[in-house]
């Protein structure tokens, strides 16, 4: 029974210091963050943080990991409402774009993450949390024929830094348009895959 609530105890520590690391990271960003700050934030000590994680940039990673995986959830979501093959991978893609204008997303998984881990790493996790799931779709897309037969590994590179870099552009972007234009161009640029 202690063992349990002990058990429990800690799980609560760690959901307290990613929720308010994910807050701090996204409010002011990675480097203005301290780990005092969370652990204040948190309501622990620096020992119990510690407990969890070896560093603040473990701390970074455990909350890009998490924004990661919401956005994946989002876009899978969008994808299931639909049974048709070509309406769930456009689906996902339109939600990916509009999951990346939330400004926290941003500035965590597109703008901080890369620069806080490296390129190398941030790219290995894109792999697990989207870049795999993208290139799973094209592949059902080929072999169905809705898209012309290709490797698609090139294809889910281009189309994922398509999709990143037109969501670092809409976070810097005035007009309250440009999402709606950009999604349109989404469509437009992947209508033209489809082999019919």
């Amino acid at each position: 029974m202690q063992q349990g609530v002990r058990a429990q105890q800690r799980e609560k520590t760690r959901q307290s210091l990613l929720r308010e690391g994910r807050r701090l990271f996204a409010d002011g960003g990675y480097a203005a963050v301290g780990l005092s700050e969370i652990v204040s934030a948190a309501g622990v000590t620096k020992g119990a943080l510690y407990h969890h994680f070896d560093s603040k940039a473990a701390v970074f990673r455990a909350v890009l990991e998490s924004v990661q995986q919401e956005v994946g959830d989002r876009v899978a979501a969008a994808a299931e409402e639909h049974e048709d093959p070509w309406l769930q991978f456009t689906s996902g893609c339109q939600e990916f774009l509009t999951a990346t204008t939330d400004p926290e997303i941003q500035r965590i998984m597109l703008v901080d993450g890369p620069a806080v881990l490296g390129w190398s790493e941030w790219r290995s996790m894109d792999e697990i949390h989207s870049a795999r799931h993208l290139t799973d779709a094209l592949n059902d897309l080929a072999e169905a024929g809705v898209i012309a037969p290709q490797p698609v590994a090139p294809l889910a590179h281009l189309l994922s830094g398509a999709m990143n870099e037109a969501a670092l552009w809409l976070a810097s972007s005035a007009s309250a348009d440009d999402l709606a234009h950009t999604r349109a161009a989404l469509d437009r640029m992947l209508d033209a895959l489809r082999t019919d």
